[in-house]
């Protein structure tokens, strides 16, 4: 999870510790992220800078996973509205041995929005990068 603003940090280190599963934080590299969509910056939620953005992100779980002896690595950015999940998949499967995973299907955002409310979780309503913020509508 890096790159993650602080809120969403700590929501998903304190998400982990009650479910007692492992977290794993990576370090980010806010230069080399900005390298990697130079000359993208103004293209809209879900285009080009998305899907380089996706292309950085996922390279760093699958060299993670390779690294750890995994099998097959995902990723959650499937659950939002806002995402092509079929570029998601082409991008992840580019990266390494990637599950493609549509956590939307099956009333999934719902499901999310659901536990988000049990578990007291802080949602934000926008991507995440400084970009896909500018854009936000007021």
């Amino acid at each position: 999870g890096y790159g993650l603003p602080a809120p969403i940090m700590d929501e998903a280190e304190r998400l982990a510790a009650e479910l007692r599963i492992p977290f794993v934080f990576d370090t980010y590299d806010h230069a080399a992220w900005r390298e990697c969509i130079q000359g993208y910056e103004d293209e809209p939620e879900g285009g080009a800078r998305c899907e380089r953005c996706f292309a950085f992100s996922l390279s760093r779980a699958a060299a993670y996973a390779r690294r750890e002896g995994f099998d097959l690595y995902t990723t959650t950015l499937s659950i939002s509205p806002h995402k092509r999940s079929a570029t998601l998949f082409r991008v992840g499967r580019e990266q390494g041995r990637f599950l493609d995973v549509d956590l939307k299907k099956q009333g999934g955002f719902q499901r999310s929005l659901e536990l988000s409310r049990q578990y007291n979780l802080y949602r934000q309503d926008y991507c995440g990068c400084e970009f896909s913020l500018a854009q936000k509508p007021l």
